[in-house]
């Protein structure tokens, strides 16, 4: 079974009993990223406020275990008048804005609604917090798409970013947004620089849990093949929990700044297949076939983070192994989870 977020939220580190409990608002509260922070704020006595798809049936499972102790809004975070109601309704001392398309290569099937919501939700939230909850401390998730493009390996909060998709684009619109504002209203803003992470509840069009779930189902009988693109390729890969305790961490120090949040450790797609396969007895050889067709174009970066700033700072570090997270992964899908 997944392992839960108990062992992230110690209870030395929770809120007194007889104080107020502090107020959050999650943008994209139903992916992998906020059902997890959701999970560990619940845990140190936070009220959780969060905003989720339209459409109910889109990753409201991530929230199953919870969705009775939360409260969930539907707005369009473009629009400025719903932001501000949404903000001066909840008066969070936090919001962590994770609300994005997810799937990078799909940020080029429409490039100007990727910007514009990516750009336009940044935005509204930063200003509403200027106007409206001064105090509120806020949270972007950042993504080491922005270094796409770059010849620096390995990256830092100093490496001049270069996307070179609609999504790193977007992503880098937030980034800089969040520093505008800082340094021009002083508000309490912080970038994490998100490099890749992974659990059983990534969706199965990410290699990770495609990889796991199709060894799964070679397994059960359901799948012969599983078709791959390059196995040579190479990630920078922890694991989720991991890296929303350091959203959560970035918030709670003295002053605001940015943090590569990653592993510093790299991993080839093979290695992540022999361990997924190795996970159920079997050997990839018979069922592993590359196909052209999912060879990842313009992938020119060798991505892998530097987090001696989070690890000095903010005390973090990615402590579950490679090896633990495909572990987990395989164990979820054995339990159908």
């Amino acid at each position: 079974m997944e392992r839960t977020i108990a062992h992230i939220a110690d209870a030395t580190e929770n809120h007194a009993a007889d104080a107020a409990p502090r107020r959050a608002l999650i943008t994209g509260i139903g992916g992998q990223d906020g059902s997890y922070l959701t999970e560990i704020l619940l845990a140190r006595g936070y009220t959780v406020s969060g905003v989720v798809e339209r459409d109910p049936a889109i990753r409201r499972s991530n929230l199953t275990a919870v969705q009775d102790q939360i409260d969930l809004h539907t707005i369009d975070l473009t629009d400025r008048d719903a932001v501000d109601a949404l903000v001066s309704g909840c008066a969070p001392h936090e919001i962590y804005n994770l609300a994005a398309p997810s799937f990078v290569p799909a940020s080029w099937d429409d490039p100007t609604a990727t910007l514009d919501f990516m750009s336009g939700s940044t935005v509204r939230l930063l200003d509403a917090i200027v106007r409206l909850t001064p105090e509120t401390r806020y949270f972007q998730a950042s993504s080491s798409e922005i270094f796409r493009g770059t010849d620096q390996s390995p990256q830092n909060e100093e490496t001049t970013p270069r996307p070179i998709s609609p999504y790193g684009v977007g992503k880098l619109a937030g980034h800089g947004l969040v520093n505008s504002f800082r340094v021009e209203h002083g508000v309490f803003a912080c970038s994490g620089i998100l490099f890749n992470h992974e659990s059983p509840r990534r969706p199965v069009d990410f290699v990770t849990r495609k990889i796991v779930n199709g060894a799964a189902r070679i397994k059960r009988g359901e799948l012969d093949k599983l078709q791959l693109g390059d196995l040579s390729a190479k990630r920078d890969w922890g694991y989720a929990p991991d890296y929303v305790e350091a959203m959560w961490k970035m918030l709670q120090v003295e002053e605001p700044d940015d943090y590569v949040l990653a592993t510093g450790k790299l991993h080839t797609v093979e290695q992540l297949v022999e361990a997924a396969f190795a996970e159920f007895d079997l050997d990839p050889k018979e069922y592993v076939v590359t196909d052209p067709n999912f060879l990842r174009k313009a992938d020119e970066a060798l991505l892998v983070g530097d987090p001696t700033r989070a690890a000095e700072k903010l005390g973090w570090s990615a402590t579950t192994s490679f090896e633990e997270m495909i572990a987990i992964m395989a164990a979820a899908e054995l339990a159908g989870d």
